[in-house]
């Protein structure tokens, strides 16, 4: 008799992933010695009715559909196509990930390379389990949506996930029982004065325990993010304070001291700086397609001809090129910072020496850092060409990058609409707020700042086809 004899894996490690969850889990939790392994099931994708057409629409303000509960721990997944490996979606729903659950899903979801979203609803999940799967969630190269729902956190670290090199776009954090801390430390990720998230897109944080506190620090993160379009603070506990804060942000403000010292580092920087000095005072000085082919093509000649060659051909040029065409006859004017390092490499390699002067090499090791300065500066908001000087203030800007506020379900009363009122009115150019959501808060619906809000706000949004107040009602019931 014959034995067909397997191979023995000791660990996980050892495990290579085929890319289908529905080999992969089992196995994967058969290592580890998972007694209840949940089955992969694949999960009917959801038909949106006529009905709850404008309530889709909601999303985009964070408005999540509800999950449904499964009776046994399954794991679901929503296919691209009839093959298993096109897995787009996975849902946790109403069971414990534990720490060796985590460790499955860390080995799986990198090779699922089709991943586009993942739902973890009620899966009792840690702050250290949160932590493996965000470092996972980070190796999903596809991977733009996570909602994280119903998974209250002792240390509150659901900002990890909107971490400056994150890539997700859309993140839900309702129902989590989120305070001021947690808050405050996601208004940190949002954006500091020295960095900022630049993907995330819609950020749902309803029925939290979000109160005046928390919404200041989540308008102290919208001061410098331009990225962000649709917020949901719905159902919290935000008052009037909170709600001054958010209107403030969106329109002028003045910087802080410390903001002002960022502001004033990284314009010494810009300016010392000869790549930032050049390409901020001749921003569209970028060669054509026909002058690149040119270029490419006198290279190609002059790998044959003398070594004068270079300098006839790049006598026509002005300024920099002018500079360049004559650094192998006078060295000195080779060494004047007005030199650019795309010049200096065509020349040090038309030059013919095998070794870069001391000076080159120096300032090419010093040429990284400069780059990095470069990319980080471009993006700034301290570096807005709108900022104005008054009455001895510097004054930004205001974001007008978020389209979508919805603080319904809030403590907020008539004190603070006309805050509101003013700051549309004030959003009238360069983008703005195209909803702006406050039913079931402390005021009348028929007070004249309310009426006024929703008047604007209908005529701006161009997906609102309902009567003023419908939307937003309905809108709460969804959320």
């Amino acid at each position: 008799m014959w034995w067909v004899v397997k191979p023995c894996l000791l660990s996980i490690d050892d495990y290579q992933c085929t890319g289908s969850l529905e080999v992969d889990f089992p196995e994967l939790c058969a290592l580890l010695g998972v007694r209840e392994i949940p089955a992969v099931t694949p999960r009917t994708p959801t038909v949106v009715s006529s009905l709850d057409r404008g309530n889709q629409d909601d999303s985009l303000s964070g408005v999540i559909p509800a999950t449904t509960w499964c009776p046994k721990p399954r794991l679901q997944v929503e296919l691209e196509s009839d093959d298993p490996r096109s897995v787009k979606e996975v849902r946790v729903s109403g069971w414990k990930v534990d720490e060796l659950m985590a460790r499955v899903l860390n080995k799986t979801l990198p090779s699922l390379s089709n991943l586009q979203s993942l739902h973890l609803w009620r899966a009792d999940l840690s702050d250290r389990t949160l932590t493996s799967l965000k470092n996972t969630i980070f190796l999903c190269t596809n991977l733009r949506t996570v909602i994280l729902e119903g998974n209250p956190l002792l240390e509150q670290s659901y900002h990890l996930l909107i971490s400056e090199e994150s890539l997700l776009t859309h993140i839900s954090l309702r129902n989590n029982q989120m305070g001021d801390e947690g808050a405050r430390l996601i208004g940190s990720a949002l954006s500091t004065a020295i960095s900022a998230n630049k993907n995330l897109l819609s950020l749902n944080l309803a029925f939290n325990c979000i109160g005046d506190v928390g919404a200041t620090h989540i308008a102290q993160g919208l001061r410098f993010n331009r990225t962000l379009l649709c917020l949901s603070l719905a159902n919290n506990h935000v008052g009037d304070s909170g709600a001054a804060c958010l209107a403030q942000v969106l329109v002028p403000f003045n910087l802080t001291h410390e903001e002002i010292l960022e502001r004033r580092k990284l314009l010494l920087s810009r300016d010392q700086s000869p790549s930032l000095a050049i390409s901020a005072e001749r921003p569209l000085s970028i060669p054509s397609s026909t002058s690149l082919e040119r270029n490419v093509s006198k290279g190609a000649k002059s790998a044959s001809k003398k070594k004068d060659t270079p300098k006839k051909e790049e006598k026509p040029a002005t300024g920099q090129a002018g500079g360049a065409a004559v650094k192998k006859e006078d060295p000195k004017l080779a060494k004047k910072p007005s030199d650019t390092k795309l010049q200096r490499g065509k020349v040090g390699k038309s030059g013919g020496k095998d070794k870069k002067p001391p000076t080159l090499e120096q300032e090419e090791k010093t040429s990284s850092p400069n780059k990095l300065l470069e990319s980080t500066e471009i993006g700034s908001p301290l570096l807005d060409p709108g900022v104005q000087h008054k009455d001895g203030q510097v004054i930004l800007p205001g974001n007008t990058a978020v389209t979508s506020l919805n603080l319904a379900g809030n403590r907020i009363t008539e004190q603070s609409l006309p805050l509101f009122l003013a700051s549309l009115g004030l959003q009238t150019e360069g983008g703005g707020l195209l909803r702006l959501c406050l039913a079931r808060n402390c005021f009348s619906i028929d007070c004249d700042a309310f009426l006024k809000i929703q008047e604007l706000c209908t005529l701006r949004d161009p997906l609102n086809k309902s009567a003023p107040g419908q939307a937003e009602e309905e809108q709460g019931q969804a959320a």
